[in-house]
């Protein structure tokens, strides 16, 4: 392999000191055998966190007067690019040496030609390596996911991310965490990019479907590692947080499955799942409700952009 090229994109909104880190961390793999660029795409922050923003590779960094969502800001901080690679990466991760060259390594082998999508371990501040890989969802899945079913009837409802292996050794799975996405740009650019009709949340699930029906896999790579904080930016606005996780899993419902499915995902989304979450959490049931009434409030707009 020769000196592989690499785009990284970076969604912001509002990260605080977690941006400058991740851009620190690019020091990291300095030694890399990769040349990289980054182009930080910021969703309107009105926190400062995109001013004066330096790193050790070339930067460009593009602001947005509006909040354009995630899958929205990514297609555009791609667009145009000609690297080999594209990294969609969260301002909420930290790279390690290793963290770029050995998934352009793994792309770029003759025996990986079917892979589009790969992604590496990630470790929180204690070392331990997070859970970060998910089964393709059903309906039945999604339903029993929605209102806790997977944590008491596994076997019946199967949990969306996949618990049951440690994740120390490299493997084909369903899709791989979005936080760090690994993707061929040729992969990318004959998908069309990340479906912006989600905002946020289920875009990397979708993207990772639609390239196994191309014919690409996803495989996790066990032997490079980052940092990832996990919810770095999401977890100060609950409310939001909520209603675009589901609205984005309503969105996924009426994409793939059939009517019967579509609809008892919408149901259960709607009706159950509140009631499960203020059961689960009574002390945020403010929070929950609101969600769930910008929810109702959205449907219409819901329904008709799964028609677009």
């Amino acid at each position: 392999m020769g000196r592989a090229s690499v785009h990284v994109v970076i969604v912001n909104w509002n990260s605080g000191a977690q941006l400058r880190e991740c851009l620190q961390s690019f020091e990291a793999v300095a030694g890399d055998d990769v040349t990289v660029r980054i182009t930080v795409i910021d969703n309107a922050s009105a926190d400062g966190s995109a001013e004066n923003l330096q790193t050790a590779v070339p930067l460009a960094v593009i602001r947005n007067e509006d909040n354009r969502g995630f899958a929205a800001a990514c297609n555009q901080g791609a667009a145009g690019s000609d690297a080999e690679y594209l990294l969609f990466l969260n301002p909420d991760t930290q790279l390690m040496p290793g963290s770029l060259e050995r998934p352009a390594r793994y792309l770029a082998s003759e025996y990986h030609e079917n892979v589009g999508v790969v992604s590496i371990q990630l470790v929180d501040m204690n070392g331990n390596v997070a859970r970060n890989t998910a089964r393709e969802p059903i309906a039945w899945s999604l339903i029993g996911n929605g209102i806790g079913l997977d944590r008491l009837m596994p076997s019946v409802f199967p949990p969306h991310f996949v618990t049951d292996w440690a994740h120390d050794e490299t493997r084909p799975v369903d899709q791989v965490m979005g936080a760090f996405l690994f993707v061929r740009r040729d992969v990318f650019e004959a998908l069309g990019g990340f479906d912006e009709r989600f905002f946020v949340y289920y875009e990397d699930l979708d993207f990772a479907l639609r390239a196994r029906q191309r014919g690409w896999s996803s495989v996790y790579l066990a032997s490079a590692r980052a940092f990832h904080r996990g919810q770095g930016t999401s977890e100060a606005v609950p409310e939001r947080r909520t209603f675009y996780f589901c609205r984005s899993k309503m969105l996924f419902a009426l994409k793939y499955f059939n009517p019967i499915g579509a609809f008892g995902v919408i149901l259960a989304t709607l009706v159950l799942e509140p009631l499960a979450r203020v059961a689960a959490a009574p002390r945020s049931a403010g929070n929950i409700l609101r969600a769930f009434g910008m929810l109702w409030k959205d449907l219409p707009d819901i329904l008709r952009s799964s028609r677009s």
